[in-house]
């Protein structure tokens, strides 16, 4: 795990890292707005596998209630720079 990426900008640049990574979508599609269902076109399950990469890459567990709310790439760049150590 890289601890040294703490601010909101280096964030969001590994969250989209992980869902391009993980899911083989393209960067440029991963903007603050986009609907992981909507616009991304994602299921829960590769939600659920994205989100435990990014909990295991920033050592932070996202609770199955703050889960259900994170429905933008924005969103979950907010929930882990909130939570960041």
């Amino acid at each position: 795990m890289n601890t040294t990426i703490v601010d909101k900008s280096g964030i969001a640049a590994k969250v989209r890292t992980i869902f391009s990574e993980k899911l083989g979508l393209e960067q440029s599609a991963l903007v603050p707005s986009a609907s992981f269902t909507n616009d991304l076109g994602l299921d829960s399950l590769d939600v659920l596998e994205t989100f435990m990469a990014l909990e295991k890459e920033f050592n932070i567990k996202i609770g199955d209630e703050d889960a259900e709310k994170l429905t933008t790439v924005g969103a979950v760049v907010d929930y882990f720079a909130a939570h960041a150590h």
